[in-house]
């Protein structure tokens, strides 16, 4: 008999509160990892675009859709050069969620990742739902394979774009060899998700301190992500008191590599950074912490 749509989603992520749970701990009494996430996209411009800044003329959608496109490779061109240093100032470590098409279009992008050590992530092939990919089999293991040529190295971390997942996604993933997945925004600690094809963790992304929901969609002030990003941060760590948080902060080069966001995310950072307890790790030390801490099975 044929599955409801949305079966799967409680079948994978059974509820555990974390005041019920296996106490966790980090390397030298820490309390937080801050987990940063650059996400590089393509965005065709023989295509709808995945966001727009502008609305379209008199409200008829058109292709091609120049200014919506351009703001987004303003990013590209400019912005992902801000974060970047703004990272390596810090000396702090990434992981690069890029769509495998992403390689071929932006090489110097990518390889400016690569050489600054950034763990990659796979983040699809192209910038497209999962429930609009005709062979997710095929795209998953595309994507795959452009990064472990590019980078020597297959990822071991997904994130879908948009967050999309059909029920079978995660069993897909699994299946290709991914170990982790950024999509279940549910915890402030890694999770077990349940998978017909192995082992899958779930490592706790943010649609909270991210600026595609700040600046995108809720159209925030410039200012928002270090507002909240403060605020986010100070809870965190006074939770952390008795068992350990993941903080993440996911970016995107046309939203906050422009000029009147990058010195509010830089302000950010040094103010998680002034703390004692802050580790910067990538999602595959974290998932290593957390393998270590709980064994699959345990």
């Amino acid at each position: 008999m044929t599955q409801p749509i949305g079966s799967s989603v409680l079948a994978r992520a059974p509820y555990q509160s974390i005041v019920r749970r296996p106490r966790l701990t980090l390397p030298g009494d820490a309390r937080v990892v801050l987990w940063n996430i650059v996400n590089v996209e393509v965005w065709e411009p023989t295509a709808a675009m995945p966001r727009a800044v502008l609305s379209p003329p008199m409200g008829a959608p058109m292709l091609p859709d120049v200014p919506n496109w351009a703001w987004h490779e303003y990013g590209m061109r400019v912005g992902f050069w801000r974060i970047l240093d703004a990272l390596r100032a810090r000396s702090m470590p990434a992981s690069f969620a890029l769509n495998g098409a992403a390689i071929p279009r932006y090489e110097e992008v990518c390889t400016a990742a690569r050489d600054a050590g950034w763990e990659f992530m796979g983040h699809g092939l192209v910038q497209r739902p999962m429930h609009k990919v005709e062979d997710q089999r095929a795209a998953i293991r595309e994507t795959i394979d452009e990064i472990q040529r590019f980078t020597g190295k297959a990822p071991r971390g997904w994130e879908s774009p948009g967050l999309t997942e059909t029920d079978d996604t995660v069993d897909y993933l699994a299946e290709c060899g991914i170990e982790y997945v950024a999509d279940w925004v549910l915890d402030d600690q890694p999770v077990r998700l349940r998978s017909s094809k192995g082992p899958m963790t779930s490592i706790p992304y943010t649609v909270e301190l991210n600026d595609v929901v700040i600046s995108a969609v809720q159209q925030h002030p410039s200012d928002e992500m270090l507002r909240r990003g403060k605020a986010h941060f100070d809870r965190l760590y006074q939770d952390s008191a008795d068992t350990p948080r993941i903080m993440a902060i996911s970016v995107h080069p046309y939203l906050s590599g422009v000029p009147h966001r990058i010195g509010y995310l830089e302000q950010l950072y040094d103010h998680v950074l002034s703390h004692e307890g802050v580790l910067v790790w990538t999602g595959e030390q974290i998932l290593d912490w957390f393998n270590a801490q709980q064994p699959e099975g345990k």
